[in-house]
């Protein structure tokens, strides 16, 4: 309906299904899923971001590439103070690369280890779920409607969108009868 609405029939009456923020709930749940089982695809730039850091946190991403490798990245030092991201994971190909790095690496100086990616992930994961999920006048087929549906059914949470909203609303034959005068 409106290139916005799903509308389906239940045994209790109707469903009204807001398609972008469905899909948006679906497509967060399966990214916080690839992230959390590390199958996070990456990206390999085209031009390596350059760096400058210190000579301690040159050694520091040295002595955690493999953290570095398991969320995505590509880091290689080339030089006494300078690094090369050569690959980013995809959910961050948008962000600030060289100031998440230099936070990252703020982090393991200060504690030894970091948080800053994970703190950030549902974030980073919400905002990338939002911006790839079906759009407002996008007129699915009923194929595509029912495939969103089924998602739906086997998808947590899936009463609500990442921001809060609601996915979807039930009106049962009792309150569509109500509305209609039907049954005085």
């Amino acid at each position: 309906m409106h290139g916005i609405y799903i509308l389906a029939e239940n045994e209790n009456g109707l469903i009204l299904v807001d398609m972008h923020a469905a899909h948006e709930r679906i497509t967060y749940e399966k990214l916080k899923l690839a992230w959390k089982l590390q199958d996070v695809n990456a990206q390999v730039l085209l031009v390596p971001i350059t760096i400058t850091v210190s000579e301690n946190e040159a050694e520091q991403t040295e002595q955690h590439l493999e953290l570095f490798e398991k969320l995505g990245f590509e880091i290689s030092r080339t030089g006494l103070e300078a690094l090369a991201i050569r690959q980013v994971p995809t959910l961050l190909a948008d962000s600030d690369i060289a100031k998440l790095i230099r936070d990252v690496l703020a982090d393991l100086s200060q504690f030894g280890t970091s948080s800053r990616l994970q703190e950030h992930e549902l974030e980073i994961l919400a905002t990338s779920a939002c911006h790839n999920s079906v759009r407002a006048n996008r007129h699915l087929t009923i194929n595509e409607m029912n495939n969103l549906l089924r998602d739906m059914e086997k998808t947590e949470r899936s009463n609500q969108c990442n921001h809060g909203r609601p996915t979807w609303i039930e009106l049962e034959l009792k309150e569509l009868d109500n509305l209609f005068l039907r049954g005085r």
